[in-house]
């Protein structure tokens, strides 16, 4: 799944292309947005803003339409000056809206519809979202609020929940929690707050940074880069993630 950091990145770069211009076409292969697009054509309407939330993607178009995607674990989207060659076939092709100067391409989107304010805002996935890492205004005391009522759960997990706090994907969870010296598996109840608010500050600063330091995350087996010990591995949680961390800098 995309880290919310590359969701941040492309929607930064799309928004930079695509704000301020009309579409000029749209296409999708998606059944629930071309019954939209036939009713209330996007062809003709401006591209407000291109916005992350947490690892959510949203494009605003005039007129109070919103088309809300999500990346799951292997969709991204692609610009592309018009007629330039794409970089995935058309067969992974799920979203394309053009402009005069630029072609935004969505391939193998899984989540995807369309909204206007009221049904965007009645969304599960972003009424529900904990505070964004990557916002302007991050609330990190609400963050730890909600870490907080997770006491009994492994840190990792908790990490990993967009509703606890936005943005932290599975190679930034492992790479936090190593830069923190906290064991994965560490229950909540374990850490003192200023520890939590450590790991806050770490993930929004290397996340802001675009900083991938690869001190465990993919490393199982080999050697830590601070103290020799062999990189351990497991698969953690409901959903099995891949877990890296150092058993001697992050003793349980």
């Amino acid at each position: 799944m995309p880290e919310g950091d590359t969701i941040y990145r492309a929607a930064r770069t799309m928004h930079a292309a695509l704000a301020g211009r009309v579409v000029t076409r749209f296409e999708s292969v998606l059944p629930q947005l071309a019954r939209v697009d036939d009713q209330s054509p996007l062809a003709g309407r401006t591209i407000e803003s291109v916005r992350p939330e947490g690892k959510n993607l949203i494009i605003d178009f005039s007129g109070d339409l919103h088309l809300h995607t999500h990346m799951r674990m292997n969709g991204s989207w692609h610009l592309y000056k018009p007629g330039e060659k794409w970089r995935r076939p058309r067969r992974d092709m799920r979203i394309v809206i053009e402009t005069d100067a630029w072609v935004a391409v969505g391939f193998t989107i899984p989540v995807a519809a369309f909204h206007d304010a009221q049904s965007l805002a009645r969304q599960d996935d972003l009424r529900h979202i904990g505070p964004d890492l990557l916002g302007e205004s991050f609330d990190e005391d609400e963050a730890l609020r909600r870490i907080r009522e997770r006491t009994d759960f492994e840190i990792a997990d908790v990490l990993l929940d967009q509703r606890i706090v936005a943005g932290i994907g599975n190679e930034y969870k492992s790479e936090v929690l190593f830069l923190g010296r906290v064991h994965p598996f560490a229950h909540v109840s374990s850490l003192g707050d200023e520890k939590l608010r450590e790991l806050l500050r770490f993930a929004r600063k290397y996340m802001l940074a675009s900083v991938r330091p690869k001190n465990v995350y993919g490393r199982g087996g080999q050697r830590c880069r601070k103290c020799g010990t062999a990189i351990a591995f497991a698969k953690q949680g409901r959903d099995a993630r891949s877990t890296y961390w150092c058993p001697r800098c992050q003793p349980l």
